[in-house]
């Protein structure tokens, strides 16, 4: 098993299960780009390209987590917290579409599930921590890291359950252990998968909006407490 997992090849799950969620994900982009084209304007648009060309990016590369387990970002929610959940899965099914059109990440025929989990699933529960957590924690520095970090390992997660869940019902093979089983070790392994992703894109958010708080959608144009401070060179590199 390796982090690649979210990346659905084809056959790993059967045709007809692949069909009904290539459905879902065809309605769900819908809804995200009727949605979406309300929100974009002049400052959003170039934003959301350049949030896709980060994922896009920090999809190629890899970081290890253990013996025989890699992992990269998915991207759910820093999209989500930089432009919005609505644009953000636009943003994702984009970087998912160019991997399976050019780079063969992801089967074509798997393409619905992939745009299900990373684009749908994966930003829709990232924005859900987000939008809870800025109920109550400070806006803060600290405060949009934390924010930052667990709702990028819950949108990880997320996504990597909604696989075992489309596996379980259509899986091209017999289970050796039960669904229940399988998550937990789905999930054990995507933890630490999000927590990679989670301090990136803390220190990339929290970057931003030092610099540019208007261009974090999170903050709706608020300033951090505490007002701008200088940005750590690493921090700059990160954005």
């Amino acid at each position: 098993m390796d982090g690649q997992a979210l990346h659905i090849a084809d056959g790993v799950i059967g045709a007809p299960v692949a069909a009904v969620f290539a459905g879902v994900a065809v309605a769900g982009v819908a809804v995200c780009l009727a949605r979406g084209r309300r929100a974009l304007d002049d400052r959003l648009a170039p934003m959301a390209g350049l949030v896709a060309a980060f994922v896009f990016a920090a999809q190629m590369l890899n970081f290890p987590v253990l013996p025989g387990v890699s992992g990269h970002l998915v991207g759910g929610a820093l999209a989500a917290m930089l432009v919005g959940p609505w644009v953000a899965a636009l943003c994702v099914s984009v970087v998912l579409v160019v991997q399976a059109l050019v780079f063969a990440d992801g089967g074509l025929s798997a393409l619905g599930l992939n745009l299900t989990n990373m684009a749908l699933v994966s930003t829709a529960a990232g924005y859900l921590v987000i939008a809870a957590l800025l109920r109550v924690l400070p806006r803060t520095a600290t405060g949009l890291a934390v924010t930052a970090f667990l709702a990028s390992v819950a949108s990880v997660v997320a996504a990597s359950l909604a696989f075992v869940g489309q596996f379980w019902i259509g899986g091209g093979e017999e289970l050796a252990a039960g669904p229940g089983q399988i998550a937990g070790t789905m999930a054990g392994v995507h933890v630490l998968i999000g927590a990679g992703e989670g301090l990136i894109t803390a220190v990339t958010v929290v970057t931003v909006a030092r610099v540019r708080p208007d261009l974090v959608y999170a903050l709706r144009g608020a300033r951090l407490a505490g007002g701008t401070r200088p940005v750590p060179a690493a921090g700059g590199g990160a954005a």
